[in-house]
């Protein structure tokens, strides 16, 4: 009877425990389902009265169309090349200083703006603003491009603007020269207009970005430090419109950059005695070293995905997937392990995931029949947001367990601050303000970028630091850049150039509306 009595306690706990498991699992489903129904944090200051509405009109006639072409096209015939940090073209930077001073003649004639080149051959333009009170804030774009060659498969000169399907191809069409250009145009016909800032800010354009940015960029954090300025925000390169691009979204999408990826690069080598090829020893140095960087293949960095600014981007984005990918980005507080699983499958979403590694060079030997005395390998490493370089070099150190392979700190540095987003953010919110008004059929969200750019070295002038321009992206032309093939219709750059033009007018605006409001005071 006790025996009995015990057996059916047992059943009766059972059917108590799977009962409330049962309820947990319901609970979580009514809550993931209500807030997939209804989970949009897009809405916002969309819903708000903005203060300032009586921008100058951004309308190019034709004559202004041909001419803002014919600018960018002499920008891109200019092959501003940088190769190394030492070798860069700097005839052509020279040369890159008469077709700005020539193409924009009201930007370097007008008494509102003052003018300076630093470190021989970047730009630093400054426009006070009427409201000494009002935090200035800074554009970015650079001047010099990767290399590129005809022979490499170009369908036209990489050097030569050619017009083909209403696209115009060369080096530097997407990278930058689009925003250097984009940026003055757009100054230039404000200023044409009568067009008196209320906000200060200032342009910089680097002539190094492709090779760090040491000259270029960091010589001109220097000015503005022994000025004392500080920025309200800075825009520099980094993401775009994607359309098309993310499987399972309706309509395009404009991410904006709030991080980057930290770096890392480091050299392994493992030292021998040389000898003959035919008494050879156990193991050698390259066997030794390739099997330290065979496991640092087979063993990744951590899946992080969820825990950096990425969760956000999937966040703003969810209300625009459809079902059952909407009841996953929704609730990314659930699926964010499963989603990282997912994305790791695939070279371009698994650096969304954790740090990558990648062995970029492998040198060793001198001769067919000498044993080689010394291996080495380079790996390249991008450092998700939350990792820090320390943290990785010693996993690294961990994975090659090897006191016989030898680990040296080439260059590195932390991932960058993560930038605000929400609603208090001025900066985000005036160029996502800006995105909308220009293209109503956008989506807007954070995003992370996984390379680096010259905005990196600004972090002591300003909090928020954004990585963004409309430069449309579809189905493969991310693989354009920095490759063959680049370009940018026709089309897009004049919408690059009424970018800018509505993005200075609207840094105007003292304050932001309050979010959900019917109107807002000053």
């Amino acid at each position: 009877m006790t025996e009995r009595s015990a057996k059916l306690n047992i059943l009766k706990f059972v059917k108590i425990v799977s009962f409330s498991l049962l309820l947990v699992i319901l609970g979580f489903f009514v809550a993931a389902t209500v807030r997939t129904l209804t989970f949009d944090v897009n809405a916002g200051l969309q819903l708000a009265h903005w203060e300032k509405t009586n921008n100058i009109a951004s309308d190019i006639n034709q004559h202004q169309r041909e001419e803002l072409l014919a600018n960018f096209r002499d920008a891109i015939r200019i092959p501003t090349v940088s190769t190394t940090e030492t070798q860069l073209n700097t005839t052509a930077l020279r040369e890159f200083d008469g077709l700005l001073r020539k193409a924009f003649p009201t930007v370097f004639s007008s008494h509102l703006v003052q003018h300076e080149v630093v470190a021989n051959y970047s730009h630093l333009f400054w426009v006070p603003g009427s409201d000494l009170a009002l935090v200035p804030y800074m554009l970015l774009a650079h001047i010099d491009v990767v290399p590129a060659e005809e022979r490499d498969g170009w369908e036209a000169p990489p050097f030569s603007a050619k017009e083909i399907n209403g696209f115009i191809y060369g080096r530097g069409t997407i990278d930058n020269k689009q925003s250097v250009m984009g940026i003055l145009q757009a100054l230039e016909y404000l200023l044409i207009r009568g067009y008196s800032p209320r906000r200060g800010f200032f342009i910089g354009l680097g002539h190094d970005e492709e090779v760090s940015g040491f000259q270029g960029a960091m010589n001109i954090v220097r000015v503005l430090k022994k000025k004392g300025v500080q920025l309200a925000f800075v825009l520099d390169e980094g993401l775009a419109v994607l359309d098309g691009v993310i499987s399972g979204l309706e309509g395009p999408a404009a991410l904006i950059g709030i991080s980057e990826k930290g770096l890392a690069t480091v050299k392994l080598s493992v030292s021998k005695a040389p000898g003959h090829s035919s008494m050879p020893p156990r193991e050698s140095s390259i066997g030794i070293l390739a099997g330290a960087v065979k496991r640092l293949e087979e063993n990744p960095m951590p899946r992080l995905f969820g825990e950096g600014p990425e969760r956000g981007t999937f966040e703003h984005l969810a209300h625009k997937f459809r079902l059952p990918l909407k009841f996953v980005m929704s609730n990314m507080w659930l699926f964010s392990p499963l989603l990282g699983r997912v994305m790791e499958r695939r070279p371009d979403t698994n650096a969304f995931v954790r740090t990558t590694t990648a062995i970029t060079m492998f040198n060793s030997g001198v001769k067919v029949n000498i044993l080689p005395s010394q291996a080495e390998a380079y790996v390249n490493l991008r450092i998700h947001s939350a990792q820090s370089l320390q943290e990785v070099l010693e996993l690294i150190q961990s994975t090659v367990g090897d006191e016989r392979v030898k680990m040296e700190l080439v260059d590195g540095f932390d991932p960058l601050p993560v930038s605000s987003y929400d609603e208090t953010s001025f900066g985000f919110q005036i160029i996502k303000k800006t995105v909308l008004d220009q293209f109503p059929q956008v989506t807007v969200a954070p995003g992370i970028c996984i390379g680096n750019t010259d905005s990196r070295h600004y972090t002591d002038l300003a909090k928020d630091i954004y990585r963004f321009a409309p430069t449309w992206f579809r189905p493969g032309d991310a693989q354009r850049f920095h490759g063959i093939n680049e370009r940018i219709s026709k089309k897009n750059y004049e919408e690059l150039v009424v970018f800018y033009f509505n993005l200075i007018q609207n840094c105007d605006i003292k304050d932001l509306p309050s979010p959900h409001s019917a109107g807002h005071e000053l």
